[in-house]
């Protein structure tokens, strides 16, 4: 039962409380420059949390397979880098062949998501925070759900903006950083119930 609670405490602060964009500030680029509408918007979030899951199980792997085993810990930045990278482009490569389809939804997010650094931060933050595999997933899956939200929050928010007068001096990507401030603001409520669910259950 405990373990049932952790992970639920870990897929509530992972979505709502330490949103990745909201709160980390990683993956600020696609979170910007992919969301002038929720169909993209949605299409690159999904795209972001499968390759997040996949990545941190290859990711992983390597750190207490290879890393850990033979003491190389100080090359994990550069390996995880070269990893996601390579993972990105199989991923592109396989889906080509095997399914056109779903090449065709996501082949324009995919070679995005090589730079994105929500990726890499993860991967990293899974090993900082001692997770075990099956945690690390559930963490990574519900990163990837919380980049989706607000990535898709953020989309219909834009949308809505296109349909007002903005003042010239705010239109385009000023009042788009604006929308985000308020938008990483109203996410600030979630602070705290991470603490509180803890004391709750006892964890």
């Amino acid at each position: 039962m405990e373990t049932v609670l952790s992970l639920i405490l870990i897929i509530i602060t992972a979505i709502f409380v330490n949103n990745v964009v909201l709160a980390q500030f990683l993956g600020i680029c696609p979170f910007l420059g992919v969301s002038k509408n929720v169909s993209t918007a949605s299409g690159m979030g999904g795209a972001v949390t499968a390759v997040l899951i996949v990545a941190t199980a290859v990711t992983f792997a390597i750190q207490k397979l290879v890393l850990d085993v033979y003491d190389l810990g100080y090359l994990q930045t550069i390996a995880f880098i070269l990893v996601i990278a390579a993972l990105v482009q199989m991923i592109e490569i396989i889906l080509k062949k095997s399914a056109p389809t779903l090449y065709q939804a996501l082949g324009v997010f995919l070679p995005l998501i090589t730079t994105n650094c929500c990726i890499l931060g993860v991967a990293i933050l899974v090993i900082q925070k001692d997770f075990n595999l099956w945690e690390g997933l559930i963490y990574a899956g519900s990163t990837g759900l919380g980049f989706l939200l607000a990535m898709v929050l953020f989309a219909g928010l834009r949308e809505q903006l296109e349909m007002v007068n903005v003042p010239k001096s705010f239109a385009g990507v000023p009042i788009a950083l604006i929308t985000a401030g308020l938008l990483a603001m109203a996410f600030m409520g979630f602070s705290g119930v991470d603490g509180g669910l803890k004391i709750l259950f006892g964890l």
